[in-house]
């Protein structure tokens, strides 16, 4: 069956990652303090209140620098919102606004993609909620405070998400394989995934450990 799927959008060290597994209750997405760990788009699937989704997480998105793997990270990105049911776009309510939060904000209000704002490391439920208020000024609506790591606010998030996902689409049952696609550094396993789902599925560079994360893929092929 074919599940709606939540593009999980900010900018670096934001807590994206943390959230993503908070939701999909695993530690599948690699969380580290150094931007750019991610990369790639990846997928896990989620459940809540009996409703079935798939959390897409995603780099750091930066708009203003295309040094090392930035550029590629936003084709990532793009292509996460394009096929997204829903964005959730994670600011970092220590921080505050920035820059950064304000070109993503624009970039999002031109999508036709429904946004939810989630104002992070709000730990405390007072605070977090005079810390949020301020994200109103994105105009992206209503922003929610939660905590990332502790979970404070995530429930009352994701109540909200399933009530705006649409519905799954019911298909027959069709058998599925798995293949892994393993080697050396550098030997072409990104190039080769790519070319077998037809898109741009991953990040390909002559560097080495361009791929940090492990990338899951659907790929249905017609008789």
């Amino acid at each position: 069956m074919d599940l709606p799927s939540i593009a999980v959008i900010g900018r670096p060290n934001v807590g994206k990652s943390t959230l993503v597994n908070r939701f999909c209750q695993t530690n599948n997405a690699i969380v580290y303090d150094t931007p750019g760990v991610t990369r790639d788009r990846t997928y896990q699937n989620a459940e809540w209140c009996g409703k079935e989704f798939i959390v897409v997480d995603t780099g750091g998105l930066v708009f203003d620098d295309d040094s090392e793997f930035l550029p590629e990270i936003r084709t990532q990105t793009f292509l996460a919102l394009e096929e997204a049911s829903m964005a959730i776009f994670i600011v970092d309510g220590i921080q505050g606004i920035t820059d950064g939060d304000l070109s993503i904000a624009k970039w999002l209000r031109s999508s036709k993609c429904k946004v939810i704002i989630a104002v992070n490391k709000c730990e405390s439920t007072i605070l977090g909620a005079s810390l949020a208020s301020d994200f109103w000024k994105l105009g992206l609506g209503e922003p929610f405070p939660v905590s990332a790591i502790h979970g404070t606010g995530t429930g009352d998030l994701l109540d909200l998400v399933i009530a705006e996902l649409p519905e799954k689409n019911k298909t027959d049952h069709e058998e599925q394989y798995c293949m892994s696609i393993i080697g050396r550094p550098n030997v072409g396993k990104s190039s080769l995934l790519n070319s077998i789902c037809g898109n741009k599925r991953a990040i390909v560079s002559d560097i080495s450990g361009t791929t940090t994360d492990s990338i899951d893929t659907y790929i249905k092929k017609e008789d």
